[in-house]
């Protein structure tokens, strides 16, 4: 796709860029089947151009889904940064391929700079983060939201919280004991009328154990809208069984960790939907995937790691932008204890509301241990 090439004023270089460290305890154990995270341990960034305007962004490392953390962050920013200084933000496709040949085994660091770069890009162009990519889908929408693995009690408790606050669309996370995977979204259906499952088994999942899940929960009358990631990202010759046996939509998400994969799963017809998320790829890849994905006539859903409203904004940012994103993913925020930043887009229950300032309209609240390159 064509982005929108708005003036900005010929000052725009990149002059010094800083980071640092922050915790966000998550309220409860976000536990999937590959491991468990209790504190988001990310990185935020701010960028400053020579003209004073500012940009920021986010970079959360997930170990147990992508293998990167945050000591890999900090190591791979220090080199990424020195390399920005000088550069031109209006040169933001060039730069993200110059720090994907340096550092193409860190997604994270990559798109948390590249976040920060096109955040001030937005703002020194005046315009809201949505506008880059096209502003062709601007409006309120709603999100799902993650159910960890937990107890059957745990799991009950959980989602009676998020369904009096409006939640409809429940993400399971499944696929470390089929059984009890199913006892425990057969609990959450009696209790609460009126709701869909994303079962997501974060590669957990043998082909037989997601079809024994799928013929579990239907037995109970259970409405599993998607299933996300059943089996291990290099099988998809089994992602491809699932969704013909089962009818039931699939969503490539850590098969698609960058446009090559995206193009095998689309020839292999592995998927229906291909889940967008800058922290795999970065920013600018993820909008290329995007693209080739609705061009092979696939779907969108979108999602994350454990961020905060930063790198969301960012992918809401894509959604409203472009076409094509029918499912959101985008409610991490929402588990964290804290909000560490202000502005930008809001939630009001499951309905994220879009923003009108320049670029993500956001900023962290003061930080610590700042790194700075200049």
């Amino acid at each position: 796709m064509t982005p929108h090439h708005a003036a900005v004023a010929p000052a725009s270089r990149i002059a010094r860029i800083e980071y640092w460290p922050v915790d966000i305890p998550i309220t409860d154990p976000f536990v999937v089947a590959t491991g468990a995270r209790v504190v988001a341990e990310n990185v935020f960034l701010r960028l400053t151009l020579d003209n004073g305007i500012q940009g920021y962004g986010e970079a959360a490392p997930f170990p147990e889904v992508g293998g990167e953390d945050r000591a890999s962050c900090l190591a791979t920013l220090r080199i990424l940064a020195t390399a920005l200084i000088g550069q031109s933000v209006r040169d933001y496709r060039e730069l993200a391929v110059r720090m994907d040949a340096l550092a193409h085994q860190h997604p994270a660091a990559r798109c948390g700079l590249e976040t920060a770069v096109l955040d001030a890009y937005c703002r020194s162009a005046e315009i809201p983060m949505w506008e880059l990519w096209g502003g062709q889908d601007v409006r309120p929408r709603d999100t799902d939201i993650t159910i960890p693995i937990a107890t059957l009690e745990k799991s009950v408790s959980l989602a009676r919280d998020w369904y009096e606050r409006g939640f409809r669309l429940l993400k399971m996370k499944v696929g470390k004991d089929v059984d009890q995977d199913i006892r425990r979204l057969e609990a959450v259906h009696r209790a609460l009328p009126g709701i869909s499952f994303i079962g997501d088994g974060n590669q957990g999942f043998s082909r037989e154990d997601c079809l024994t899940f799928v013929r579990g929960v239907q037995r109970f009358g259970g409405r599993i809208a998607l299933l996300e990631q059943p089996v291990v990202r290099e099988d998809l010759d089994s992602l491809a069984a699932i969704r013909k046996i089962t009818g039931i939509p699939v969503a490539a998400d850590e098969s698609v960790r960058s446009l090559a994969d995206a193009r095998e799963v689309i020839a292999q017809e592995a998927a229906d939907y291909i889940n967008i998320k800058i922290m795999k790829t970065g920013v600018v890849e993820a909008v290329a995937i995007a693209d080739a994905t609705l061009a092979a006539g696939l779907k969108l859903m979108v999602g994350g790691m454990v961020e905060t409203r930063i790198a969301m904004g960012c992918s809401f940012s894509l959604v409203l932008g472009m076409k094509g994103f029918e499912v959101l993913d985008l409610d991490t925020p929402l588990l964290l204890a804290a909000d560490p930043v202000q502005g930008g887009y809001l939630y009001q229950g499951p309905t994220l509301e879009p923003w009108t300032g320049p670029g993500l309209a956001m900023e962290s609240r003061p930080g610590l241990d700042v790194t700075t390159h200049s």
